[in-house]
């Protein structure tokens, strides 16, 4: 029986949680590594201290801090001497944690969250005992992270999603302010912020509103506006399907600055900034809202690095939608073969047909294309080169062919496709989000 279904409080569940993964991490080659038990031993004893917490309510105070010498960035990713998309000892320990939550946190709390859309506080609270959502922080900073890696943020999206994308999205958007603040931040900036998402007892939570309410919109050309007057920034425009825009503690924006996009930290209960509820057909977990922003006046200070660091941030944002995709394919097709083995007509399983038979090898073959593309992209990028298109690549692939997959996988199923008692109608929903949406997300 699952942990999560037996009568213990709180904090006796949280401890069990990570006890059961330390076991099971136990058996992997990873974690014969000392170093890396002792990090993982570190990350599920300060989670097991902090059981199950309330969610946080949006205005966080962040003192500013000046910070000193050079900004923290992780260390570059070890270029490997041959080819190899296998995972490290490190990624494979952190993947195997993020599957984990997905089996058992979000996969069975992912009808309940999308009808409620919100995020239940425990599942909020799992993934925070994990340090998932710091998976793009340096260790020097307070995060997981040994050095950058794309990889491992795809791998740990992809197993996030294939439990709930909905879910995923509400948990890895803090993780995207974060991962940005580290690669982007100036020292003071880390110094400031950083502290808050990367605290063991009440870790902050954000959002990276990057997406606008207009028809063919490009984030290189964003209708929001950002004006210099004197030491501080008069930003206007609204942000669209933003994550919890009524409850974050901390917004990152993307505004047209002196004729090119920037990224710009704004903290909630700034005057002229207000939010709107702004639900969409599919993340319904992460429940979307509208920033509004009317002469919302923030310090010079606030602009998170260049212009080219906002075109990585779309560029990784990108990416990581497709990697989520991935995830939720994947669910797809493993509830499918189970499905047309089990499911009979006229005396054998439809699987037996090979229309039915075809449909379901197409959808493996187009998930694991994707897959392969996302790890190619995020392993170019690790090694500092250029991956512009194979994310174009990805993005086509989860645009075009994902979504046909949460269709073909609805009329698979027929009639029980269509109803909420499967989780295939959701996963459709889910899918039109990954070739459309832009921000939210980062690796």
């Amino acid at each position: 029986m699952s942990i999560l279904n037996t009568k213990l409080t709180p904090s006796d569940k949280a401890q069990a949680y990570g006890m059961r993964l330390l076991t099971k991490a136990g058996g992997l080659d990873a974690v014969k590594n000392d170093g890396l038990r002792k990090r993982l031993e570190k990350i599920l004893y300060s989670g097991a201290k902090q059981g199950f917490k309330a969610q946080t309510v949006a205005g966080k105070a962040f003192a500013k801090k000046s910070g000193s010498g050079a900004p923290v960035r992780a260390t570059p990713s070890r270029p490997k001497s041959v080819f190899d998309l296998n995972p490290t000892e490190d990624q494979a320990m952190i993947a195997e944690a993020a599957r984990e939550i997905a089996d058992e946190v979000l996969r069975p709390a992912a009808a309940q969250a999308d009808t409620d859309r919100a995020l239940p506080d425990k599942v909020r609270a799992q993934a925070a005992e994990m340090g998932l959502t710091l998976v793009g922080v340096p260790a020097e900073l307070g995060g997981i992270a040994e050095e950058a890696s794309a990889v491992t943020g795809v791998l740990v999206l992809e197993q996030l999603a294939r439990g709930d994308m909905g879910l995923a999205v509400a948990l890895m958007s803090s993780a995207a302010v974060a991962g940005a603040i580290a690669n982007y931040g100036d020292a003071a900036q880390q110094a400031t912020f950083l502290p808050a998402f990367t605290d063991e007892t009440d870790p902050a939570t954000g959002a990276l509103g990057i997406q606008e309410p207009q028809p063919l919109f490009d984030p290189a050309k964003p209708a929001t506006t950002a004006i210099r007057q004197g030491d501080d920034i008069v930003i206007n425009g609204t942000k669209a399907l933003v994550p919890g825009a009524d409850s974050r503690d901390l917004f990152i924006v993307s505004a047209l600055l002196d004729g090119s996009p920037r990224l710009i930290i704004v903290e909630p209960g700034t005057q002229g900034l207000r939010h709107d509820d702004d639900p969409a057909m599919g993340i319904r977990a992460a429940k979307t809202g509208q920033l509004i922003l009317e002469n919302v006046t923030v310090p010079a200070a606030n602009v998170l690095g260049t212009a080219a660091d906002h075109a990585d941030a779309v560029r990784r944002a990108r990416l990581a939608w497709a990697a989520a995709a991935v995830g939720t394919g994947t669910a797809v097709l493993d509830q499918l073969k189970g499905y047309t083995k089990e499911r009979k007509a006229f005396g054998e399983p439809i699987a037996y047909r090979q229309a039915v038979a075809f449909t379901v090898a197409n959808i493996a073959i187009e998930v694991d294309g994707l897959r392969l593309v996302v790890l190619r992209a995020a392993a170019l990028l690790d090694a500092g080169k250029d991956a512009c298109a194979q994310i174009a690549h990805a993005r086509s692939l989860a645009a075009r062919h994902l979504t046909e997959v949460g269709s073909n996988a609805v009329q698979m199923l027929g009639g029980h496709g269509f109803v909420k008692e499967f989780d295939n109608e959701r996963w459709y929903r889910d899918l039109r989000a990954t070739g459309v949406l832009e921000g939210t997300l980062y690796v």
